[in-house]
């Protein structure tokens, strides 16, 4: 089955330290390193490296970070035809002693969208299409949804930490064609408004008539279909979550691709971001992709 992947890449700067200083104050950082990210880099990264069939559709822009970018990709083998003028982003990625992460986002091309880079392809040949709450929230957002409308294919939507912040009108758009929506537990009860982790599912599924999804941290994750279901989590060592929700998007998007239910996809996800939370980022060893690629084909 055929993966369509819609959204940015950018240099992911992660700067690791104690803690966040408050206003006007001085701390030393423990370790900072650049690595190529961004939401839907973060899935195209897991799917490329279990050699899954997808397409990338991500605008490269120009600068120090489009540069680094582009490198890194060429590097890592993984193509999107679309280059742009315009200066490419970057997010800053602070990682606390505790785990707590905060990210400083500044945006470029990258987060741009044209109709017009879906024409050369087929779009009503794949079977998922992944699409990321940080485009849906951009100023091209709503040419996006009408391209998704043109689709076949069962639309995963990550609405990510700022979903909340998407506008009502382009939320009630996408949900009318019946996204999966994927997301952790704060990200759900901030869209739907609830307090509780059910009432906020329960709620999803009745905007989207489609899966819900939301990941619980260790626990492993949670899928809602008019029941709900635990799937269980894998003992990992925690470095940092960046990238762990994608990942886990990734995941999921390779199982259901290998023809995996839905409960096995999610169980495959979350042995997938067991094991980003264990490094620096979202890149992995040669030899973990490798056993991941056998346990999924098994």
């Amino acid at each position: 089955m055929k993966c369509l992947v819609i959204g940015s890449t950018v240099a992911d700067i992660m700067i690791y330290m104690d803690k966040l200083p408050t206003s006007q104050g001085d701390e030393h950082i423990k370790e900072q390193m650049m690595a190529v990210g961004g939401c839907a880099f973060n899935v195209v990264n897991v799917l490329h490296h279990l050699e899954m069939e997808y397409t990338f559709i991500s605008p490269i822009g120009t600068g120090m970070y489009g540069d680094f970018v582009r490198k890194e990709m060429n590097r890592l083998g993984i193509k999107t035809d679309i280059h742009l003028d315009g200066e490419n982003g970057c997010c800053y990625c602070f990682v606390e002693e505790n785990g707590d992460r905060t990210f400083l986002s500044h945006h470029g091309v990258e987060y741009s969208f044209d109709p017009g880079w879906l024409n050369n392809i087929a779009l009503d040949t794949y079977d998922y299409i992944y699409v990321c709450g940080l485009e849906i929230e951009e100023a091209d957002g709503e040419r996006l949804i009408a391209s998704l409308e043109l689709a076949r294919g069962q639309i995963i939507f990550c609405p990510g930490p700022r979903g909340q912040l998407i506008e009502t009108n382009r939320l009630e758009n996408l949900y009318q064609l019946s996204p999966i929506v994927h997301a952790n537990e704060q990200e759900i009860k901030e869209l739907t408004k609830k307090a509780t982790l059910e009432a906020a599912m329960k709620q999803m599924h009745t905007w989207t008539n489609a899966h819900v999804i939301v990941t619980t941290g260790e626990m492993g994750a949670t899928y809602y279909d008019g029941a709900f279901h635990q799937v269980s989590g894998f003992e990992a060592t925690v470095v940092d979550t960046i990238g762990a929700g994608d990942s886990h998007a990734g995941g999921v998007l390779a199982g259901l691709s290998q023809g995996k239910t839905l409960g096995e996809a999610i169980q495959f996800a979350n042995r997938v971001s067991s094991k980003v939370v264990g490094v620096h980022g979202v890149h992995l060893e040669q030899a973990v992709y490798e056993g991941l690629r056998n346990e999924l084909n098994s």
